[in-house]
């Protein structure tokens, strides 16, 4: 079994306009954003990066700049130190036909588009209350149950939420309620169950912060 994010390929929407920037249609970026409903998923977002195709650790191209573009304004969006950036669902862009143009600080020809499932950065923090915890686990829920309802074949449904970090913690770093947990460590990364966090209450205290807490999800090689 091998632990999966939900990260489509977009490379054939990304359109280079010239050695070093790709531009990409909103409307490729709106069509994920949109499956996101405020009401059920409000922790969850999308954020879109740029794969490296001569890695083979799944480094990310650097992205100078990304600006949304329509023919009347631009709208400078945020990039992450990592090199993700994030849109909001607007569906006046989409049919006002905007663009988002990326700059890079190599050639384009290196990179493809991908898409990345995860919590927003307020969440990544030191301090958990579980029931925090518990309540992303289950818009992960939704969000896959309601993708599962035409592409069930594609989306296996959640086992909990598992928290990356760029080093792991060490052995009785993690604390719940005061007292060292150990907890199951998976290349740098931390799995909680739903069943683990539906049987635990309290306190969850980390040594660093996750830099994203994602979907634990397992699919057959």
């Amino acid at each position: 079994m091998r632990s999966i994010l939900l990260i489509p390929v977009l490379a054939a929407l990304c359109c280079p306009v010239n050695a070093n920037t790709l531009e990409l249609d909103y409307k490729s970026l709106y069509s994920h954003v949109r499956k996101l409903d405020d009401d059920t998923m409000p922790a969850l977002q999308f954020a879109f990066g740029l794969l490296d195709n001569r890695s083979t650790g799944g480094q990310l191209c650097q992205i100078q700049s990304a600006t949304l573009v329509t023919q009347k304004k631009k709208f400078e969006l945020p990039v992450t130190e990592e090199g993700r950036f994030t849109v909001w669902a607007e569906r006046a862009l989409k049919m006002a036909k905007a663009k988002v143009k990326l700059q890079l600080t190599e050639s384009a020809e290196h990179c493809d588009m991908s898409v990345q499932l995860e919590a927003k950065p307020e969440y990544n923090k030191t301090q958990y209350d579980l029931a925090e915890l518990r309540a992303l686990s289950e818009q992960y829920q939704v969000f896959f149950d309601e993708m599962g309802s035409f592409l069930s074949f594609l989306m296996p449904g959640t086992q909990g939420i598992q928290l990356q970090f760029d080093v792991a913690p060490m052995p009785g770093e993690v604390t719940l309620n005061g007292k060292p947990v150990d907890l199951p460590v998976h290349d740098r990364q931390i799995r909680l169950s739903s069943s683990w966090l539906t049987e635990q209450g309290g306190e969850l205290s980390l040594p660093k912060a996750p830099k994203r807490i994602t979907a634990w999800v397992e699919q057959s090689d």
